[in-house]
């Protein structure tokens, strides 16, 4: 071949390189530049975690309210407690973030969250020292949102970061039964979403192409199935152990002891929201399933328990994957003494709900494993724990709410196992404990937990389980009889509430959420001295005020 040859086809190749790179990188060019213009101009929003404020005239880091915008539609962002963060960390002071969704924050109440009772049990504990314990727990967030968390906070040079995360890896961003985003994908693509949806011209498409709605809840998901045996729930679980994987490995990287939690759910008084058969179940089958369950519903109701579960055994071994089916089951080896058999089937009931608001045991599996392949990772095994505290070993709504939030009991225990993790890496300056570790009565009046407020709790739950999908569960009746006694007013006298405020104040007059909840319960006798306690609560300077009816008095 001619050399004139060989050059013809090298400036060819080159020509059709050239053409080929120029297809692909213009059309790069042209979105960076029109990305670029859209920052000059001023559009659209940073969706970074933190943004500079100032706390009380000093510098700091604030909560950004756009944070979770490449998360959900237009207009149902849903944001945490505020926080803000000291931009200069003083020494002696120890820094710990709570990272989850709304079990983490501590929903009904994030004042009464398990970070709240660490926090007490640090400060009695340990007076030499400063604790930050940021909550960083959202509503309806997963892990792909806890990662971002976690590199948001990693030049905040933290001491600790606390991981109890699992709930909402199928109904939260990106899972397969979520209806805030694309559904069920795979990494790379989840990734370049979040990405896309971060930018200025992401920002200006979705305003432009999406209608907005509004959040209700957990029933805006009811018809966001998915059974346990959809090959969906692979990706899920894989999209999960990386994400917490990456979150561990954002902690460490920055210093801090990482603490991994497994999930606890209520299994004994949360039947299941949701229910599927078997795809390839015959309608002579289903007939016959009916029949069993009817029978043994009867016997049931009769007390005749044996024989009901009896039944209920002859219907799975025709489907065994019906969840309500199970937790029927679970009920009747529970009422027969048989807690560990109980125990198996309400948690298999759990993990065959297809309407996925629980982390089932893949996922605790998953922080299992993950915790244990670091030397430098520490396991706090709540379902364990608060297992443990049940007589019959099944945890029920003496530690969970209704599904995955805790009461004022699990709460403590769990930030008893958290205490139990961190004080052995405390700065040698802390020297040993002063004092005991505070009872759960002790951290309650601490935190002004006062009859108004568990009234007020009480009162909060009876009025979401009235609401679908509770009232969808095989045993809706019975947890309404179990808050109805709450919703009653508190016969607590006002003034002695007035006290417990003042007395948990007089002892940390920096705590912004002792002067919120405060200035809520003020604001039923005075409005004026309501607005001083919320002024107190200010998150940031600038920040408005709002009193509990939505009046802005600041």
């Amino acid at each position: 071949m001619s050399t004139a040859t060989e050059a013809a086809k090298t400036n060819s190749l080159k020509r059709r390189v050239l053409v080929v790179a120029t297809a692909l990188l213009l059309p790069l060019l042209v979105l960076a530049l029109f990305e670029g213009g859209l920052r000059i101009a001023g559009a659209g929003f940073s969706t970074s975690l933190l943004v500079p404020c100032t706390v009380k005239g000093s510098p700091a880091f604030c909560y950004n309210l756009f944070f979770a915008t490449p998360y959900f539609p237009a207009g149902m962002v849903q944001t945490p407690r505020l926080y803000s963060i000291p931009a200069i960390k003083s020494p002696n002071t120890v820094r710990i973030f709570v990272l989850g969704e709304s079990a983490a924050m501590g929903d009904p109440d994030s004042a009464y969250g398990f970070s709240r009772y660490l926090e007490v049990m640090l400060r009695q504990r340990y007076p030499a020292l400063k604790f930050e314990v940021v909550n960083t727990g959202s509503v309806a967030i997963n892990s792909h949102v806890v990662l971002r968390i976690s590199e948001g906070l990693a030049e905040q040079k933290p001491d600790v970061f606390i991981i109890y995360s699992g709930n909402n890896e199928v109904v939260g961003p990106y899972g397969p039964g979520t209806m805030l985003t694309s559904a069920g994908m795979s990494m790379p693509i989840v990734r370049a979403s979040i990405f896309l949806r971060s930018t200025r011209i992401g920002q200006l498409v979705t305003r432009l192409g999406t209608k907005k709605l509004e959040w209700h809840g957990m029933e805006m998901f009811l018809d966001q199935q998915v059974p346990a045996s959809s090959p969906l729930m692979r990706q899920a679980y894989a999209n999960y152990e990386r994400n917490l994987r990456e979150t561990i490995a954002v902690g460490e990287s920055a210093g801090a002891k990482v603490i991994v939690s497994t999930v606890a759910t209520n299994l004994k008084d949360c039947a299941p929201f949701a229910s599927m058969h078997r795809k390839s179940l015959s309608p002579e089958d289903l007939q016959r399933w009916n029949a069993l369950v009817q029978e043994g519903s009867q016997l049931d109701a009769t007390n005749s328990t044996a024989g009901a579960l009896q039944a209920y055994q002859a219907a799975s071994a025709i489907d065994g994957e019906y969840a309500e089916l199970e937790f029927r089951i679970a009920r009747a080896y529970w009422k027969l003494g048989n807690y560990k058999a109980a125990r198996d089937h309400y948690s298999r009931a759990r993990d065959l709900d297809t309407l996925r608001f629980r982390a089932d045991s893949a996922i605790n599996a998953i922080n299992r494993s993950v915790a244990s392949s670091s030397l430098n990772v520490a396991l706090v095994d709540a379902e364990k724990l608060l297992s443990d505290a049940e007589p019959d070993g099944i945890i029920g709504s003496d530690q969970i709410y209704e599904h995955v939030h805790m009461t004022s009991q699990g709460n403590y225990l769990m930030a008893r196992a958290m205490l139990a993790q961190i004080e052995p890496g405390l700065p040698s300056s802390a020297a040993s404990p002063s004092n005991e570790i505070p009872s759960e009565a002790d951290c309650e009046r601490a935190l002004a937990l006062t009859g108004y407020d568990r009234a007020r709790l009480a009162n909060e739950m009876f009025g979401r389980l009235q609401k679908a999908p509770f009232t969808n569960q095989w045993n809706h009746s019975e947890q309404l009889f179990r808050y109805a006694w709450g919703t009653q007013p508190p016969t607590e006298n006002p003034n002695d509430t007035v006290a417990q405020y003042q007395w948990a104040i007089a002892r940390n007059p920096e705590d912004a959420m002792l002067h919120l909840r405060f200035g809520s319960f003020l604001f039923l006798y005075n409005r004026t001295a309501a607005a001083e306690q919320m002024a107190m609560a200010q998150p940031w300077d600038g920040y408005p005020i709002f009193l509990p009816d939505g009046t802005q008095v600041r």
